[in-house]
């Protein structure tokens, strides 16, 4: 089956069109196999897809084979390689759009602008954040409070100073917390500034990954509403550095994805 590889940030997905996969494919074992560092392609994530005449289509895996409803950056990526294929080229007079269909809604992609045939820069409006709550929770010996809310997917974010320790005990230990039945993405969150946000990731079914779209969304969100920040600001990961913009008609995030690998999964 054909394949495609982008990466965000370092955030990386793998792409392979819904018609290349057969009926009998199961596909959280194909994720595995192919998500695997060593053994298959290496990513966070695998996406299936097909395309629209709007834009594609989408199901997200994580890497341990379980769903998820949506991905900012692996979203971006799809859009990038979408672009790349159909030879969108933003102008000063039209900025190509994009809308990809996820678990999670319907994401609106607008092109800002491409650096040669790998990389593009969107603009992604990601809808209203929901459940908007600040939460005290007993977690692994420790009393937690945090802000808890849904981006699409489950986010729990810890406002403090960048702690990897400490993340790597409470990521997992979350993802059995009854606040959380469906697990959550984990963010350890530092407000720097007003503008400026600094952050660790746990992701659930992959574990530390060096960007989150949606992770930056939500700790741009929790830092606004409960640490002080502004609602437009800067979100910095280990993989780099997003603009989020908490706004009336929702969320947007900026960024870049480039396609790194076009090839052939042998089954």
């Amino acid at each position: 089956m054909r394949l495609s590889k982008a990466h965000a940030y370092g955030n990386d997905f793998l792409y392979v069109p819904l018609e290349d996969i057969g009926g009998t494919v199961d596909l959280a074992d194909l994720a595995r196999q192919m998500c695997a560092r060593h053994t298959g392609v290496g990513a966070d994530g695998l996406i299936v897809f097909r395309e629209t005449a709007a834009g594609a289509w989408m199901r997200l895996l994580n890497a341990d084979g379980s769903p998820s409803e949506v991905s900012g950056n692996g979203v971006r990526g799809l859009a990038a390689l979408l672009a790349r294929n159909r030879g969108l080229v933003p102008t000063a007079a039209h900025r190509p759009v994009l809308v990809v269909e996820t678990d999670a809604g319907p994401k609106r992609l607008t092109l800002i602008d491409r650096d040669g045939d790998r990389r593009a820069r969107f603009e992604a409006l990601m809808g209203q954040p929901e459940r908007l709550r600040e939460v005290q929770l007993e977690v692994d010996g420790e009393t937690v409070r945090a802000g808890a809310l849904l981006v699409g997917n489950p986010q729990c974010v810890v406002l403090g100073a960048l702690d990897a320790s400490r993340l790597a005990r409470l990521g997992p230990a979350l993802q059995r917390h009854p606040e959380f039945p469906e697990g959550v993405n984990v963010e350890v969150a530092e407000v720097v500034t007003p503008g400026h946000v600094r952050i660790l990731i746990w992701e659930r079914g992959v574990g530390p990954t060096l960007s989150s779209g949606t992770g930056s969304c939500a700790a741009g969100i929790v830092a606004a509403a409960f640490g002080g920040a502004a609602r437009a600001l800067d979100v910095e990961a280990p993989g780099g550095t997003q603009r989020v913009d908490w706004r009336e008609d929702g969320v947007r995030l900026t960024g870049w994805a480039e396609v790194v690998l076009e090839g052939r999964w042998i089954a």
